[in-house]
């Protein structure tokens, strides 16, 4: 228990390093892109990016699937049993990226009818797409090692050589952006960078683990002997191809029904929060495969502890992802881009209700794969379909909002009511109510924080100006406001946090002795 939670402390140290060294340099950065090589550019990498995303719909699934058989080897070193399971993923992987280099070359034929419209030239959105899939499939091919790392807890390694690769890539992107204005050069440094931090990783893999002999050509023949993987695999695929499209197909949409310079402006308010929302991921990214070794020990009593230490902080999480870009963002991105850039209210009200239900939703589906509850595939299809279908009808007529509508009212039915159902029942063997009981205080709990907090803005909205100063300092008020009315009402009506402050007491303890 100990090993994991120092594991996962160590991960969120270095992944929250990182995130701020890498914060200003994305919004700085953004500005000097947009300025330097234009907004039309800027959509199009999003655009080339989803494109990219719906080709790798053929890996969801193969990673978590392998890294649930990496669990066991790794605790009791098994390293001949780790090298076949490594080698059996090198394997699909190779297949994998076979497949998405041919799709690839297939759907760049059809670049003059998608892009037909853009004022860009068809160099350089081939040069973009080409140079992008050359990247993405250095991972297919090179870098499926580290899904050992991943197992193992050691994402901070991870963290240290791409993050610290990426920090440099964006400083001479930047240079080279504002010197020379050329978009060929900022895409040539995009792939460059990806090569070396490819090398830099397998570098230290081989290091960390001198043991580690993977050989993908016997991966086919070890493949009989681990069945369950394929199963587990097409499992997970179907979850995993919902959850991409609920998150990651917004660029296409807003492409198809609206424009390519919307991509752009939604894309600055996605770039935010997602911003903010990755310093907290960071510091649950670990949590993943602890929780899996918790399930395997299969005490009821910690996993039930755990679970609601973890919605707790996750229903807070959410909370101050909804509030703060609620009062915040519109100002931000008028100070920082300019007014012209702001959209429509509803559009971000809208946007922060998902952005909600997903941060709440982390703890049940952690849960659920720790559990290997994955037969549920019909929950997937029902998600996918109603997204589709809603975003398609209402997403013609409403444009950004009718997408965003679709996302929503699919989770909501989805995973508001169905997953928890689906893993009390079947996971944890405990009744439903046990789960409601718990989790409507939470919403309350957000509920009233919120009105609270709107209550007071009224005062709060006079120190607001047009300067960072003023902002800066309305901003410490709100987000102050919310930790202390949101955690003093955690505390008192909701489970979990108390429970949170006496394990952090108890590893102060532990780190004295």
């Amino acid at each position: 228990m100990a090993d994991r939670v120092h594991k996962s402390l160590l991960n969120a140290k270095v992944n929250l390093i990182f995130y701020f060294l890498s914060l200003f340099f994305s919004f700085f950065s953004r500005k000097i892109f947009l300025d330097c090589l234009g907004a039309e550019f800027i959509g199009l990498t999003g655009t080339l990016g989803n494109i990219l995303g719906y080709l790798n719909l053929a890996e969801l699934g193969v990673g978590a699937a392998i890294s649930i058989f990496l669990y066991k080897p790794l605790q009791i070193q098994n390293h001949e049993g780790i090298c076949e399971i490594v080698s059996v993923f090198g394997y699909i992987y190779q297949k994998i990226g076979k497949f998405i280099l041919v799709s690839g070359i297939i759907v760049s034929l059809f670049f003059p009818c998608i892009f037909g419209n853009s004022n860009l030239g068809l160099g350089i959105i081939y040069f973009s797409f080409f140079s992008f899939l050359g990247s993405s499939l250095i991972g297919y091919f090179i870098n499926y090692r580290q899904i050992l790392l991943t197992a193992d807890q050691k994402n901070y390694l991870v963290a240290i050589y791409f993050q610290s690769a990426g920090l440099v890539k964006t400083a001479l992107q930047i240079f080279l952006a504002y010197t020379y204005k050329n978009l060929f050069v900022w895409v040539a440094i995009e792939f460059f960078f990806g090569i070396i931090g490819c090398i830099v990783l397998n570098r230290k893999i081989n290091k960390e683990y001198p043991w580690l002999k993977s050989n993908v050509r016997n991966g086919k023949a070890l493949l009989k002997k681990y069945p369950t993987i394929i199963t587990n695999t097409k499992q997970v695929f179907i979850h995993k191809i919902k959850d991409f499209l609920l998150s990651k197909s917004d660029e296409l949409f807003i492409f198809a029904f609206v424009s390519l310079k919307m991509v752009a402006y939604y894309g600055n308010y996605t770039m935010i929060i997602n911003k903010v929302s990755q310093l907290f991921v960071y510091v649950l990214d670990g949590v993943g495969p602890g929780v899996g070794n918790l399930v395997a020990e299969g005490n009821k009593n910690n996993m039930m502890k755990v679970f609601w230490e973890l919605m707790a902080i996750r229903h807070f999480i959410a909370g101050l992802l909804f509030i703060s870009p609620y009062y915040l963002i519109e100002s931000f991105i008028s100070l920082w881009l300019g007014p012209d850039y702001i959209l429509d209210q509803s559009i971000l009200i809208l946007l922060l209700i998902y952005i909600y239900m997903m941060q709440s939703r982390g703890v049940v589906d952690t849960f659920i794969y720790a559990h290997g509850l994955y037969a549920d595939t019909w929950s997937a299809w029902t998600e996918l379909v109603l997204n589709v279908s809603i975003t398609l009808i209402v997403g013609y007529y409403y444009g950004i909002i009718g997408i965003l509508l679709g996302k929503i009212i699919s989770i909501f039915l989805i995973v508001v009511f169905w997953k928890p159902f689906y893993l009390f029942t079947s996971g944890f063997k405990l009744s439903i109510s046990v789960y409601w009981t718990g989790t409507i205080k939470y919403y309350l709990i957000f509920g009233v924080s919120f009105l609270l907090i709107n209550q007071l803005n009224g005062v709060y909205s006079l120190v607001l100006s047009n300067s960072w100063l003023s902002f800066i300092g309305y901003a410490i008020i709100i987000v102050i406001s919310y930790l202390i009315i949101n955690l003093t009402l955690l505390y008192f009506f909701a489970p979990g946090i108390k429970e949170i402050i006496l394990r952090i007491k108890n590893l102060k303890c532990e780190n004295k002795l």
